[in-house]
């Protein structure tokens, strides 16, 4: 059954060297019931709206699968939030998401799939050490993404909710067939 495993948000916004000079990329899980409205998670920031956040980026999900790939090729754990996700899935096929494919998430949160996520600088700096050099091109070319959410209906999830995938439209693209490495 797929699953959240963990509700992420912003533990400390961080002085960044990009060009907003903020970023809210430190996601922590929390704990209990979190409400969810049309720019994401409640107590949740979005530095950069621009390029991670607004309505058609209002949560990232990510998978526990990726996660423990990237776990074993950086040799460290990754915890849910390390990514900057909003939500860690565990048992549906993320990168395989359709765009415009619809997920109920617990008794009555409705998110749609819109797009992949780009990796960036930000990205990069938030990995760190010898790991952080051409880190967006190894995020990239492994397609291990994960998608952004745009919230159709609110309401509250939590850690354990069930994902019931609601809607795939025929012969959209996935996520992946969308994505556009950066240059």
């Amino acid at each position: 059954m797929p699953r959240l495993l963990a509700v992420c948000v912003v533990h400390q916004l961080r002085p960044d060297a990009g060009t907003v000079g903020t970023t809210a990329i430190d996601k922590r899980p929390v704990t209990g019931p979190v409400k969810v409205g049309p720019y994401g998670l409640y107590a949740d920031v979005q530095a950069d709206r621009k390029h991670h956040g607004g309505h058609d980026k209002a949560l990232y999900a990510y998978a526990q699968e990726d996660a423990e790939y990237w776990a074993g090729e950086l040799g460290r754990e990754v915890a849910p939030g390390f990514f900057g996700e909003n939500l860690r899935t565990e048992g549906i096929d993320v990168n395989a998401a359709r765009v415009g494919e619809v997920w109920r998430i617990g008794e009555k949160v409705r998110v749609q799939v819109t797009m992949p996520r780009t990796p960036c600088q930000t990205f990069a700096r938030r990995i760190g050490g010898d790991d952080q050099r051409g880190w967006v091109k190894r995020f990239s070319d492994a397609r291990r993404l994960g998608p952004y959410l745009k919230v159709l209906d609110g309401g509250r999830v939590q850690a354990g909710d069930e994902i019931v995938v609601e809607d795939a439209p025929d012969g959209a693209p996935t996520i992946l067939d969308v994505y556009r490495a950066p240059a």
